[in-house]
């Protein structure tokens, strides 16, 4: 699994916990160890969670030894990153990218 600083790893067993029981938004990234997509973005969410400490909660999910909650979202290509509020799912992203770009699909939500 990819470290990625000020990122807190989930697991299927804290999943509901650490996410849907948030009290604020959080972006959580489905990412596994053989992406070259995945370890490029680790960087950008890095510095995400630093700068929106307080606002937005981000957290990373290894689909390969976290089954049960990468199929219970669908989800197919890493990395995906799918932004929770309230314990539901509002925004799917899915790919690398850029910083700003990151943030501009980001707006609003938090």
């Amino acid at each position: 699994m990819v470290h990625i600083e000020g990122v807190l790893q989930v697991t299927d067993e804290t999943f509901a916990a650490e996410v849907l029981g948030s009290d604020i938004p959080v972006l959580v990234d489905f990412t596994a160890d053989w992406c070259p997509p995945c370890r490029m973005i680790a960087p950008v969410l890095s510095q995400v969670s630093g700068e929106q400490q307080g606002r937005l909660k981000v957290v990373t999910l290894d689909v390969d030894t976290n089954p049960e909650t990468q199929a219970a979202f669908g989800v197919l290509s890493m990395p995906t990153l799918i932004v929770f509020q309230r314990g539901e799912p509002v925004k799917s992203l899915v790919g690398a990218r850029p910083k700003h770009r990151l943030m501009q699909e980001l707006d609003g939500l938090f």
